[in-house]
């Protein structure tokens, strides 16, 4: 197995580099990334069970690898409340779609506003929201989780968008906007 890893290996690593980078934009992560995940790949080479799916393993530990970069690096999203200004620093596609957001967000039905910019843009929980709203624990996740969904089918409105299937956009694409971002 470890030839057939060395194999694979070397002929992946020029694709896998180009497939961080297109997702993180700079090639010192996108290389911390692709040694990492080298490394995880030779740990855990002998859970694998079928050899013949090994090119996809690796680029499955390469998605969560960049997931976790992500998760471990997340930008704060400072907000003020009363202009509901945001600032993201993040790659120049990430900046330009997230010009949208407060517009959009903006356009919610209030208490789906609140909810949103609560738990997602001022980091507080959905059980602290429930309190903060003296509404039941299931009723604040079920409004968050309206929310979002209506972010997205605003988004979705406003733009074509491509994503893997864990949901991280890939590209995208504007539409005539109608929620003044353009």
């Amino acid at each position: 197995m470890e030839n057939t890893l060395l194999t694979a290996w070397s002929n992946l690593q020029d694709h896998l580099m180009h497939f961080v980078m297109a997702r993180t934009g700079d090639a010192n992560i996108s290389q911390d990334i692709v040694h990492d995940v080298f490394l995880k790949v030779q740990s855990k080479i002998g859970t694998l069970d079928n050899k013949e799916k090994l090119n996809s393993w690796i680029f499955a530990i390469t998605r969560n690898a960049i997931t976790d970069h992500y998760r471990r690096t997340r930008h704060s999203i400072p907000v003020d409340t009363h202009e509901l200004s945001v600032e993201i620093v993040d790659k120049k596609d990430t900046l330009e779609l997230s010009k949208c957001m407060m517009p959009m967000i903006q356009t919610l039905p209030d208490k789906y506003r609140e909810a949103l910019v609560m738990v997602d843009l001022k980091g507080m929980s959905q059980k602290q929201l429930a309190e903060h709203l003296n509404i039941s624990y299931s009723g604040a996740k079920s409004r968050v989780q309206r929310a979002r969904e209506k972010l997205k089918q605003a988004f979705v409105t406003c733009c074509e968008i491509s994503s893997d299937s864990y949901g991280n956009i890939l590209e995208y694409r504007r539409r005539q906007c109608c929620h003044g971002c353009d």
